[in-house]
C-alpha cells in the first residue's frame, strides 16, 4: 500500500520565541507521554502499540501533530557507504535528508549515492531525500565547515518548505534510538526549542580560539590544506559576547531561517568575525542564540550526542566500542559519536536498538510489511503518521523531562 507525494503542510503554529517551562508543563508533558498503556514485553510507557497522531493535512484525530526533521548527513572520501547506512537508520518518511560527501570526495562516490537514493522505492515515493552535485570544501579547522552547514540549510529551507528541527549527523555519528521514538517524544515540545550544548566560559578556548588569527586557503582554493596564522592577536569583542560548545546541534527552523536570512545584521557581523576563528563549527551558532533576546530564551543545554572523552580531553572524542553499550543506552541520547566504520557496535545498535537488518531501513510504524526470512518489512508500507515508539522512547523522555526540570533549564541558558 504506498502513500501519495509527501504532502507539504500550510497550517504551520508557531510558539512565542520566549518560552517558559514551569512545573505545570513538566506535569503535562508527563501526563501525556507517560500515561499510555504499559505494554508488557517493553517496560515503556509507550510499549509496542502503534500511535495515530494528528496530520492536518488528512484530518486524523489522535495525539499532537507529528513533527518533521531535516538532516543534514555529510562526509568525505570513501564515506558514501557509511552514509548510506546513516540514512537506513534515521530515514522516515516524514523528515527530509540532505547528503553531501565534501569535495575529496569522488564525483563517483556521489554518483553512486544518488543512484542509490533513486533506486528506493519508498524514497522515490515520498521524494525526500537530495544528494549535494556541487560538493563543498570542508576543512574542520576554518569556517569552511559553517559555510558547508549553512549551505545545507539554505537548500533545506528551499527545498524542504515545511519542517521543525534541523539535524547535523556525520559519517561518525549513528542513532540510538528509531524515528518513530524520536518523532513521538518531539511531538509534546514546543516547537522553538533549540537543542544546543554551549557555556560562555571560554577558558582555554580564549588564548587558543578567539584571539589568533587564522585566514583558511579553502575560501578560496579548491583543494584542503593546513589554515595560515597571523602573527598579530585580537582580543574578545566587546560588542557581544563569546559563546562556544559542541558542533552537533538540533536547531529549529525559525532560529535558522534568521541566520540565513538575517532580517537583523548579527547573523552576517558574527560570520565575519568567525571567518577568522579556529574551528568556528565550535562558536558560530552559540554566539548568534546568546546574543539575540529573541532566541537566547528557547535554548537547552544539551546537543542529544553521546560522547565519550580522554582524560585530559582531545580535540576530538573517543571512539565508541562495544564495551560502551549500555552506558550509550542508559543515557536516553539519541545519537552518539565517534564511531568506526563498520565497528561491531554499529551492528549491535542495529539489531538490539533499531531492530534493523543490513540494507533495510529502520523499521516502523509506517513498514506494513514482514521482515520474515530476512524481507524488507518498509518494502509496503503505509500512512507515516501511524508510529511504533519502542522501549527506547521512555528513556529519552526522562532525559527531556530531566533538561526542561524548572530547577536547572534556565540556569543552563545562555550562562
Amino acid at each position: 500500500m504506498k502513500r501519495n507525494q509527501f504532502p507539504y503542510h500550510s497550517d504551520r503554529k508557531w510558539l512565542l520565541p520566549t518560552i517558559t517551562i514551569s512545573v505545570l508543563t513538566l506535569m503535562l508533558l508527563l501526563t501525556i507521554v507517560g500515561h499510555s498503556k504499559p505494554s508488557s514485553d517493553s517496560g515503556s510507557s509507550f510499549g509496542q502499540h502503534n500511535f495515530t497522531h494528528l496530520d492536518h493535512e488528512n484530518g486524523e484525530l489522535g495525539l499532537p501533530e507529528l513533527p518533521r526533521f531535516a538532516y543534514l548527513i555529510t562526509g568525505t572520501k570513501g564515506d558514501g557507504p557509511r552514509l548510506k547506512r546513516i540514512l537506513q537508520a534515521v530515514y522516515h518518511p516524514r523528515n527530509y535528508y540532505l547528503l553531501h560527501l565534501d569535495i575529496e570526495g569522488s564525483d563517483s562516490e556521489r554518483l553512486e549515492l544518488a543512484k542509490y537514493v533513486k533506486s528506493e522505492n519508498v524514497i522515490r515515493e515520498f521524494s525526500n531525500v537530495m544528494v549535494v552535485g556541487k560538493a563543498d570544501i570542508v576543512t574542520y579547522k576554518g569556517p569552511t565547515m559553517i559555510a558547508c552547514t549553512l549551505h545545507g540549510v539554505a537548500v533545506l529551507l528551499k527545498k524542504a518548505k515545511d519542517w521543525d528541527w534541523f539535524i547535523n549527523l556525520s559519517a561518525s555519528d549513528y542513532p540510538l534510538i528509531s524515528q518513530d521514538d524520536l518523532l513521538h517524544i518531539f511531538s509534546f515540545l514546543p516547537r522553538d526549542l533549540n537543542f544546543i550544548e554551549h557555556t560562555s566560559n571560554m577558558g582555554w578556548k580564549e588564548y587558543q580560539r578567539a584571539k589568533p588569527i587564522i585566514l583558511d586557503p579553502g575560501l578560496y582554493h579548491s583543494k584542503k590544506s593546513g589554515v595560515y596564522w597571523a602573527k598579530e592577536k585580537r582580543s574578545v569583542p566587546s560588542s557581544f559576547k563569546l559563546f562556544t560548545g559542541s558542533a552537533w546541534v538540533v536547531l529549529t527552523k525559525s532560529f535558522l531561517e534568521f541566520c540565513v536570512w538575517g532580517w537583523d545584521n548579527l547573523p552576517r557581523t558574527l560570520l565575519m568575525y568567525y571567518t577568522n576563528f579556529l574551528s568556528s563549527p565550535e562558536g558560530y551558532f552559540y554566539t548568534v542564540i546568546c546574543n539575540h533576546k529573541d532566541y537566547q530564551n528557547t535554548t537547552v543545554n544539551h546537543d542529544l550526542h553521546y560522547l565519550r572523552w580522554d582524560n585530559p580531553p582531545k580535540q576530538h572524542p573517543m571512539l565508541l566500542k562495544l564495551e560502551h553499550f549500555d552506558d550509550m543506552v542508559q543515557s536516553g541520547v539519541p545519537f552518539a559519536r565517534k564511531f568506526a566504520k563498520d565497528d561491531p557496535v554499529l551492528d549491535r545498535i542495529d539489531r538490539e536498538l533499531l531492530k534493523r537488518s543490513d540494507g533495510h531501513f529502520t523499521p516502523g510504524g509506517w513498514c506494513l510489511g514482514s521482515s520474515f526470512l530476512g524481507k524488507d518489512p518498509c518494502a509496503i508500507y503505509g500512512n507515516p503518521v501511524v508510529i511504533k515508539p519502542t522501549s527506547s522512547s521512555k528513556r529519552l523522555e526522562k532525559l527531556i523531562v530531566k533538561l526542561m526540570d524548572s530547577e536547572n533549564f534556565r540556569l543552563k541558558q545562555c550562562k
